[in-house]
C-alpha cells in the first residue's frame, strides 16, 4: 500500500510560482508567439482579408509556393556529436560586409499595407539585428526615409524592376546610391504580372478602396484602420497614385524586353554590388556570372509569378556547382524557418532572404512584430546548428542535409 500523507505548506509553496500577469496586449501576443506561424495566424486575425490575402496568396493555384515550403519540409538532418558548440559564430561575410546572421530582409511590395509601419519598422529592425534590409520598386516608404530608419548602422539593398520608363527607373537608381545603399537586387522574372487570383478576387488596389465587404472588416479590424487613417496616405514610395489593380499596374509598367544587354547597361551605371534576383535555371546563373554580377538570387519571386516554377531549394546545390566558385548564390521562396536558412546554407547558399516571415510579423506587431519574427528566425538557427555540432557558418556542409523529394521527372 502507497502511503500518504497531507501536504505540508513548506513542500508545496516551492511549486507556485505565478507569472505576473502582462497587462500589454500587443506584448502579450508577440511574447507568445514561438514559431513564424504563430505570428501568421495572429497576423491573419488582425489584419483586414485583402491586405492579409496578399501577403499570403501566391500566383494561380499556388503551387509554386507550395512546392517550396514542401522542399524544406522534406529535408533530413544529419548531425556531429561531441562537438563543442559552445561558442556559436551565426555571422560571416555577404556581398564583402558582414552580416550577423545568413538571412536578411526581402524587398516586398505595398508594405504599409500591412502595417502603418512598414519599411520603417523593417529597416530600424534589420538594422538592429545586424542584417541587410531590402527596398522594392513598389515600397511605400521613400528611399531616404528608409536609409534614415536604419540609421548608421544600417545595411540597405534598393530591389529594381526596370520600368518602360528608363530614366524614371535609374532615377531610383541613383537616388539609393546617393542615400547609401549598397547593393542593387535587380529582379527580372516580372516580364508580366502573375495572375495572383486572391488579389484579383479582393478587388485589392492601392489605396484601399472602402466596400461593402471592406466596410464590414473594419468593424471586426477597427485598429488596423484607425492607423490607415489617422497617418500619412498610403502611396507608392516611387510613383504616383494608381487607380487600378496592381496586376493592371504591373503590366502597364514593366518592361517586358529586358535582356541580357539591359543589365550589362545597369552595371555600368551601378557603383555597388549587383544581385540579380529570378533566376530559375543552372543556365541562367551560368549566364549572369558570366556577366559580371556579384550574386544571383534563386527565387521564383515567393510563387508569385508563374506556378508550377522550379523550387529555388532543389535547384540550389547543382547552381552552386556550377557558378558558386565565381558568385555568390542567396536563395529565398519558401523559407519559413531557421532550419529552412541553416539548410541552405549547408547546400550551399551564401545568404537568403524572408519575406512572407517578416511581413507576418508585421502585421502582428509592426516594429515589435518584425522584431520578434527576427528573433524566432536567429533563436532557431542558433539552435539547429548546435544541434547539428557546428559553431560556425564555414562548418557546414552539404552531408549535413538530405534532400528528400517528392517530384521526381519521368523518365522521358
Amino acid at each position: 500500500m502507497t502511503k500518504r500523507q497531507f501536504p505540508r505548506p513548506a513542500d508545496v509553496l516551492p511549486l507556485m510560482r505565478f507569472k505576473r500577469p502582462v497587462l500589454n496586449g500587443k506584448r502579450r501576443r508577440l511574447g507568445a508567439a514561438l514559431t513564424i506561424a504563430d505570428l501568421r495566424d495572429i497576423a491573419r486575425r488582425r489584419t483586414p482579408r485583402a491586405a492579409f490575402d496578399y501577403t499570403e496568396g501566391a500566383a494561380e493555384g499556388e503551387l509554386s509556393l507550395a512546392r517550396a515550403r514542401q522542399a524544406f519540409a522534406d529535408i533530413e538532418f544529419h548531425p556531429a556529436i561531441l562537438r563543442d558548440v559552445s561558442n556559436l559564430d551565426t555571422g560571416w561575410d555577404v556581398l564583402g560586409k558582414r552580416a550577423a546572421l545568413p538571412f536578411g530582409i526581402a524587398p516586398t511590395g505595398f508594405t504599409r499595407m500591412m502595417h502603418t509601419d512598414g519599411e520603417i519598422a523593417g529597416a530600424a529592425a534589420a538594422a538592429a539585428a545586424g542584417i541587410p534590409f531590402a527596398l522594392s520598386t513598389m515600397g511605400t516608404t521613400p528611399i531616404e526615409t528608409v536609409a534614415a530608419a536604419g540609421g548608421p548602422a544600417g545595411r540597405h539593398w534598393f530591389q529594381l524592376y526596370m520600368w518602360k520608363d528608363r530614366d524614371r527607373s535609374m532615377a531610383l537608381v541613383e537616388r539609393a546610391a546617393a542615400a547609401g545603399f549598397d547593393t542593387l537586387l535587380v529582379t527580372v522574372d516580372v516580364p508580366v504580372a502573375g495572375a495572383r487570383l486572391r488579389d484579383q478576387r479582393n478587388g485589392f488596389a492601392i489605396p484601399p478602396a472602402i466596400t461593402a465587404r471592406t466596410f464590414l472588416d473594419m468593424a471586426r479590424r477597427p485598429h488596423w484602420w484607425f492607423d490607415l487613417l489617422t497617418t500619412e496616405p498610403l502611396a507608392f514610395a516611387s510613383l504616383s497614385r494608381w487607380p487600378g489593380t496592381v496586376a493592371e499596374l504591373l503590366d502597364t509598367m514593366f518592361d517586358p524586353t529586358v535582356d541580357y544587354t539591359d543589365l550589362a547597361w545597369i552595371k555600368a551605371q551601378w557603383p555597388g554590388k549587383l544581385v540579380v534576383k529570378g533566376v530559375q535555371t543552372v543556365a541562367d546563373a551560368k549566364r549572369c556570372a558570366e556577366a559580371g554580377v556579384d550574386a544571383v538570387t534563386l527565387s521564383n519571386h515567393g510563387g508569385r509569378q508563374l506556378d508550377r516554377a522550379p523550387v529555388p531549394f532543389h535547384l540550389l546545390p547543382e547552381v552552386v556547382r556550377e557558378v558558386g566558385r565565381d558568385i555568390e548564390v542567396h536563395l529565398d521562396t519558401g523559407i519559413m524557418s531557421g532550419a529552412d536558412i541553416v539548410a541552405s546554407i549547408a547546400l550551399g547558399a551564401r545568404f537568403t532572404m524572408i519575406g512572407r516571415a517578416y511581413l507576418y510579423g508585421l502585421m502582428a506587431g509592426g516594429r515589435d512584430g518584425v522584431d520578434r519574427a527576427l528573433a524566432i528566425l536567429r533563436q532557431e538557427v542558433e539552435r539547429t546548428m548546435k544541434l547539428l555540432g557546428v559553431a560556425a557558418l564555414d562548418e557546414l556542409e552539404p552531408d549535413h542535409v538530405t534532400q528528400l523529394r517528392r517530384l521526381v521527372p519521368r523518365a522521358s
